[in-house]
């Protein structure tokens, strides 16, 4: 009987894409969705904040009291995979650009570090997604860009995109499969086909016109990633009306402090033209890197105002060895970095409570989960969507024309 891997994922949607990779090339193993009933686990670690180590290595150390074997790949391979594999926390250690060779590596008698190198680029093609309504598309791996705070491109390498016939050739199956919503994932998803002549929205338009593909999601973009070209397919159809904008900061002077390519200035133009089009607008926001005095978070807060956010992604600030955010001074105390998170996060709840009462269409929600007779989706403009029916609509598109608002869903009876 073959032996079953369980996949543990932390960390982003890139992740989850390599962790289908790895399954799929399993060949003399069972995966399992079971934790309990593995033999092999697999720790698909993230590292981008001290956080996500700590929440790996807590991990880790609870498996290995169960006495599975367990395994280590990952951005955590790269920070933290030495230390574990010293500390004999793990069989073996096994960088991104190894992961194709898993099979070999899970059969592997004599514990091992492979790390790899930065430079690989993926050429698998995924057929399924275990466990998902969705499916997560890689386009492009690492970053040319250097923030101050940032250490993936250190773990993940500068940016290079996959293959356009491949990405296509996967999106293909996958809707054969019955996939019908696409998210787009990388390290840095706007930078794909830079310097190739290619850029994400011609892929995007290329994807659209696959029978079965019905909504497109783009992970996260640069402010400097909309461009004219992108620009000219935010009318489409296909595309989800949400956009996730990493902006980082809304102050000028904490921007610069961080490396930043964006400014607010411009930041509020294009927040400005999206919202006006009817986008749900997120982003990636930084709280309590060194030098954001109560002044620099005041301003902050008033330029975030103008934005018209509707979803977060906040980070309180992460000491990440190598990188110069690290030795900056002066360090902002966690009690007031906590503080403010929380008159953040209270901002653009509200923000999104208002958006989501004055929406005038019907919602398109696609149904990802179901918990104690409810069903759990999220509709085109990235919201989350609580269906109550005696139906068993797992997996199925439902369209909302009738539903309630509540302060963190919207809910109806189907």
């Amino acid at each position: 009987m073959k032996q079953k891997v369980y996949f543990k994922t932390f960390g982003c949607r890139t992740n989850l894409f390599d962790s289908q990779v790895m399954m799929s090339a399993l060949k003399d193993y069972d995966v399992t969705e079971d934790e309990s009933q593995a033999d092999i686990v697999v720790v698909n670690s993230c590292t981008v904040t001290n956080g996500a180590d700590v929440s790996v290595r807590g991990y880790i150390n609870q498996i290995e009291r169960q006495e599975k074997k367990v395994f280590l790949t990952g951005c955590g391979a790269h920070t933290k995979g030495e230390s574990l594999f010293g500390a004999a926390k793990v069989h073996g250690v096994f960088g991104q650009s190894e992961k194709m060779k898993i099979n070999t590596l899970l059969s592997q008698e004599n514990r091992f570090y492979e790390i790899g190198d930065l430079n690989y680029i993926d050429d698998a093609i995924v057929d399924e997604f275990v466990g998902k309504s969705r499916a997560f598309i890689k386009i492009q791996e690492g970053c040319n860009f250097r923030c101050s705070y940032c250490i993936i491109p250190y773990v993940r390498g500068d940016a290079r995109s996959m293959d356009e016939a491949k990405i296509l050739e996967q999106v293909n199956r996958l809707a054969g499969n019955g996939f019908g919503e696409f998210v787009l994932t990388g390290t840095n998803v706007g930078s794909y086909g830079q310097g190739e002549g290619h850029s994400i929205a011609e892929l995007m338009k290329k994807m659209a016109r696959i029978r079965g593909v019905r909504r497109i999601r783009v992970g996260s973009l640069e402010p400097i990633q909309i461009n004219e070209s992108f620009r000219e397919i935010l009318d489409e159809p296909w595309l989800e009306r949400h956009l996730h904008i990493a902006i980082q900061h809304s102050s000028n002077t904490m921007l610069k402090i961080m490396n930043r390519r964006n400014r607010f200035e411009s930041d509020a133009e294009l927040f400005g033209m999206l919202h006006a089009k009817g986008f749900a607008l997120g982003t990636d926001f930084i709280v309590g890197h060194p030098g954001e005095s109560d002044a620099l978070w005041d301003e902050a807060m008033r330029n975030a105002a103008q934005l018209h956010l509707t979803h977060i992604h906040p980070f309180t600030f992460s000491k990440r060895d190598g990188t110069p955010s690290a030795t900056m001074k002066p360090e902002v105390n966690g009690t007031v970095a906590s503080r403010r998170m929380g008159e953040l996060n209270a901002m653009i709840a509200s923000n999104n409570l208002e958006f989501r009462r004055n929406i005038t269409t019907p919602l398109e929600v696609l149904i990802e989960s179901e918990s104690d007779g409810s069903y759990i989706g999220y509709d085109q403009f990235y919201n989350k969507a609580v269906i109550q029916s005696n139906e068993d609509l797992s997996g199925n598109w439902i369209t909302l024309e009738h539903y309630e608002v509540y302060n963190e869903y919207n809910m109806a009876k189907f």
